[in-house]
């Protein structure tokens, strides 16, 4: 019996289908055009920013860091650019050390190449790109090219290094670079956005002397590349570009020639010296020996050169100029009679007898001479360093009294010179103690405690560059500047230079009779005392003043005998001086460490130097040879003309007047190419004194 079907019931449940089918299909559609207005309407713009960031990638272009040079032009710090193999650890596929050992079979990977990439990891971040192997050859570069596909993550870029022509001359005043650690780079977050924007990019900074110092100034401006890259990130094309600006050239007030001088005179030995214009605060010279090799740093230093410079006796990363201090010994003599002369606590002609001691309570404070040097007045007490007189003179003055003299002239004081990490010394007074010290019995100043001052030992401790600065307050008659060693600042772009040497400082109050005194003193020194024989057939007038500080004390009744010590128990060797006598141009401080006396071992290296400054001399062999085993006195052998000693294959600087803005265009133009091929790169993947 077939069924009949209701077909109005049937039509129906059909149409109401229908129509609920319909309205779900109207409701999709106007979901879609819903959120087709809200993406192509409400969030058109944003969106199509965001779509061209992800076509277009703004790679930043690293400038050229600005040069230095010293006062003729002669580079001692530069840039060249080469090719380094990198690898980004986040995007390697598979163990880290495999993909190095298959890396060494293309590209040659030493083991101080693997111990740097290490120690980089370890202050760095997995997606950081790191330097393997830096300074790639042509055929290591191609080598590697064509093998390419085989290491994800690993890749070539070109890169810009600093290189220091000189090597190891001027390596404390120059200083280094070296890579942005993390402690560098949680302090580059407090910068302000367009320092820390103008630092994108770049992966060095300067660690050491003028480079960490002048930091900004030879960075220069970051530029940018807008690159367009394709799904995969490589770059197709290159749509905008804005060049990179060269850092500045800092000038220095530094003779690099005489500075080179200097370190050689040295030797093997260690110590320091200062040379400044007193006219002006300008540093001629600032050497502390030993020195280093501050392209090993540039690389990132290896492991083993890091061990053997850091955990040296001799200390070859202390700026001894700036961060060494020590007991001035006699060289603060003169300093001590002008405040004699100014409390009234001396007479020039007023004369004590000395019997080769000096006893003050249950202590006898010996002079070198046994036996004394008889009547002293205040000329013979500096011509033939009497201590025995200035014992006297530091007992009757007092602790804080010879404090207050002595500290107009920079003692114990920062001198404010261009350069970070500068330390005070101690210029010691009854509240430095107090202050110093925790326990009662330690913060209270015991009279004996005096005496030593007054020949320059006991607390007193000065770095040699505020020695220099003193000396060359005297030189000026008592006018200060603070000391520089950068003389200008040069844009290379528009050759404009910017001067930096500052007002002078306010001057120390010394009397005209009184500076003649001291003046005609230093003079004597150098004719008739300590230091005679080595400034002996001089063409020039010098004064000066010889210095012994001891290192260790000597037993009440034991001498000393530098035969039986350890070197580095010895005596240091001091000098101070100016030249000429009668319109200084030149004043210096110098210390050689456990080189016995200061007549011996540290005034024949002022001779030379006054000789290089004064006459345009140079030494000869076998005179540099006797000065750095610090046994010469007067020059010996015919001096060369400075002029003609060459330096180790230094160019010239570009002149930097007429022809700066060739220069820069050359700089400039340096700067965009080696930043075009890294953005490239980079888109595609330290008791008696005489």
């Amino acid at each position: 019996m077939t069924e009949l079907k209701d077909l109005d019931r049937e039509l129906g449940r059909f149409r109401t289908r229908l129509i609920a089918a319909a309205l779900f299909v109207l409701l999709c559609f106007g979901l879609l055009g819903t959120r087709l207005f809200w993406l192509q309407v409400v969030r058109h713009d944003d969106l199509a920013e965001q779509a061209e960031a992800n076509r277009i990638a703004v790679v930043p272009i690293v400038p050229n860091r600005g040069l230095i040079i010293d006062r003729h032009g002669v580079v001692l710090a530069t840039n060249y650019s080469a090719y380094t193999l990198e690898i980004t650890p986040a995007k390697v596929q598979g163990e880290l050390d495999k993909v190095i050992d298959a890396l060494a079979e293309v590209v040659e990977i030493a083991p101080k190449d693997r111990r740097r990439f290490k120690r980089l990891m370890d202050e760095s971040k997995s997606f950081e790109s790191l330097p393997i192997r830096n300074r790639l050859s042509d055929e290591e570069l191609a080598r590697f090219t064509a093998q390419r596909f085989r290491f994800p993550g690993v890749d070539v870029r070109a890169r810009l290094f600093r290189t220091y022509p000189l090597g190891e001359t001027g390596s404390h005043l120059v200083g280094y670079i070296g890579r942005i650690n993390n402690a560098e780079q949680k302090a580059m977050d407090d910068w302000a956005d367009e320092d820390q924007a103008n630092y994108r990019g770049t992966e060095v900074i300067g660690k050491l002397g003028l480079e960490q110092r002048y930091e900004r100034e030879l960075h220069g401006t970051t530029g940018f590349d807008q690159v367009e890259t394709s799904a995969g990130g490589r770059a197709v094309r290159r749509l905008g570009s804005h060049p990179a600006t060269p850092g500045n050239t800092l000038r220095l007030s530094v003779d690099i020639k005489l500075q080179m001088l200097v370190e050689q005179l040295f030797g093997e030995r260690r110590g320091a010296l200062v040379a400044i214009d007193p006219r002006t605060g300008e540093v001629l010279a600032f050497v502390s020996k030993p020195t280093f090799d501050p392209n090993l740093f540039v690389d990132g230093i290896d492991v083993d050169s890091w061990r053997e410079l850091n955990e040296s006796i001799d200390k070859p990363l202390l700026n001894r100029a700036l961060r060494g201090t020590y007991p001035p010994g006699s060289t603060y003599k003169p300093f001590m009679s002008l405040a004699a002369l100014a409390t009234g606590k001396r007479t020039p002609q007023q004369a004590y007898a000395d019997p080769g001691y000096f006893n003050f309570g249950n202590h006898r404070f010996r002079d070198d001479k046994e036996g004394g040097h008889g009547m002293v007045d205040m000329y013979r007490s500096i011509v033939q360093s009497c201590d025995t007189y200035y014992y006297i003179l530091a007992s009757e003055m007092g602790v804080d009294l010879m404090a207050e003299q002595l500290a107009p002239y920079g003692f114990g004081q920062l001198t404010g010179i261009d350069l970070d990490g500068e330390v005070k010394g101690v210029l010691p007074s009854t509240t430095w103690k107090q202050n110093a010290y925790r326990k009662p019995e330690q913060k209270r100043w015991y009279a004996g405690e005096t005496i030593s001052l007054g020949i320059g030992q006991g607390y007193n401790s000065f770095t040699i560059l505020q020695l220099a600065q003193a000396t060359a307050t005297l030189a000026a008659g008592g006018q200060r500047h603070k000391p520089h060693l950068v003389r200008e600042v040069v844009d290379v772009v528009s050759g404009a230079s910017r001067k930096v040497a500052a007002e002078p400082l306010t001057p120390v109050p010394i009397k005209p009779e009184h500076m003649e005194v001291i003046r005609r003193a230093l003079v004597g020194v150098n004719i008739e005392g300590t230091s005679a024989t080595a400034f002996r057939g001089a063409g020039y007038q010098a004064a000066g003043k010889t210095g012994t500080a001891q290192v260790v004390s000597i037993g009440k009744n034991e001498k000393y005998n530098a035969a039986k010590m350890a070197e580095h128990l010895r005596d240091h060797a001091l000098y101070m001086a100016y030249a000429p006598a009668e319109a200084p141009q030149v004043a210096l401080a110098l210390i050689v460490e456990n080189a016995g006396f200061g007549a011996q071992a540290a005034a024949p290296i002022a001779r030379r130097v006054f000789d290089y400054l004064l006459q345009g001399q140079w030494p000869s062999d076998e005179d540099m040879a006797a000065t750095r085993q610090g046994q010469s006195s007067a020059p010996i052998g015919t001096p060369r003309r400075a002029a003609e000693v060459p330096l180790p294959g230094q160019p010239m600087a570009p002149a930097l007047g007429a022809s700066a803005a060739s220069a820069a265009s050359a700089a400039s133009a340096a700067g965009a190419s080696s930043g075009a091929r890294t953005a490239s790169a980079a888109a595609a993947t330290p008791g008696a004194s005489r």
